[in-house]
């Protein structure tokens, strides 16, 4: 009876652990503080382009990330979800999910509190969320985290830059896997894609001036998905104006 009782009280730690262990499954160990003001608007897309990120439909759920996580600007739009752990006296219940906005750069000149450095995975939370899983006196706390979808109302959306000698898009507003890994334009009069490069973030430069052409974009995600905006963008089109796709990821 005592052995019986043994085991039944085994089985169930182990299913415990077991439970535990396959609740945080695909979640990985990173450490969050926070910046920026109360209403999370300053600089917090600087990085990436998005500038304000409230007027870019981000709203206060943004995160700039350390140069491990940054990619150099690939993880842009990436969407997570973020847990705090481990820290009973700070954290607080529940997930928080951001989008990826900005850099949080490294400091090479000092030898603590580096949490941006390499190779360390780090969010720098926009202040009311990270308010939303740990106390503010706390300062930083580790957390888990996870890759998420994003989900977007409405279609991509592109932001029209440059001068007459070169163009430059903003690409936002992106649903799915939420980053970006090539861009490419067709103009009016051709039935060519060409490839645009990375300038910073998910700003998407050509060196010629496509001004009054009519424009498609063929946009893919880091999962490989595609989509085509066929005229998104008018032959009319001036530098500063922003343009909505039909089409966004699922």
């Amino acid at each position: 009876m005592a052995f019986g009782g043994t085991m039944l009280c085994s089985l169930v730690a182990i299913s415990v652990i077991f439970g535990v262990a396959n609740a945080n499954s695909g979640w990985d160990s990173a450490r969050a503080t926070f910046y920026g003001p109360s209403d999370a608007i300053d600089g917090m897309g600087a990085a990436c382009g998005y500038t304000n990120v409230i007027e870019h439909g981000y709203s206060q759920e943004t995160t700039a990330l350390s140069t491990a996580l940054f990619n150099d600007g690939a993880a842009c739009g990436a969407c997570f979800q973020i847990m705090c752990v481990n820290a009973p006296q700070a954290c607080k219940k529940g997930t928080i999910r951001v989008t990826a906005t900005n850099l949080c750069p490294p400091d090479y000149t000092k030898d603590h509190d580096i949490w941006c450095n390499p190779p360390q995975k780090h969010f720098d939370l926009a202040r009311p969320m990270y308010l939303k899983i740990a106390e503010y006196k706390a300062g930083v706390v580790p957390v888990l985290y996870r890759r998420v979808k994003c989900g977007k109302k409405g279609g991509v959306k592109f932001v029209m830059g440059g001068n007459n000698y070169w163009t430059i898009i903003l690409v936002y507003n992106v649903g799915g896997v939420g980053d970006v890994t090539s861009v490419r334009v067709r103009s009016s009069g051709s039935s060519d894609w060409v490839p645009m490069s990375r300038n910073w973030g998910q700003n998407w430069q050509i060196t010629q001036s496509l001004l009054g052409k009519r424009l498609s974009f063929e946009v893919t995600a880091s999962d490989g998905s595609v989509i085509q905006e066929t005229d998104v963008v008018p032959s009319n089109w001036q530098f500063g104006m922003s343009f909505e796709g039909k089409h966004n990821f699922d």
